[in-house]
């Protein structure tokens, strides 16, 4: 199982963390999603390697930023 940890601008409470896990847990191959808005975190973990583009795409999509390491 393949993880990746992103850090997202602009969750503020629960509702934005399900708007994340939901729109995330569309792309294929992704198996959970846990937001976190106290932290500005998402875990992704996904049965395959997911390319960061699109899933930072998906994030800002949905009106949130995705900062970059």
């Amino acid at each position: 199982m393949e993880e990746m940890k992103m850090k997202v601008n602009g969750m503020v409470c629960g509702g934005c963390e399900k708007r994340v896990e939901n729109s995330l847990t569309t792309i294929e191959g992704v198996k959970e999603v846990m937001a976190n808005h106290s932290d500005g975190t998402v875990l992704i973990k996904a049965d395959r390697k997911i390319d960061k583009n699109i899933i930072k795409e998906k994030i800002e999509d949905i009106g949130f930023e995705v900062k970059e390491d």
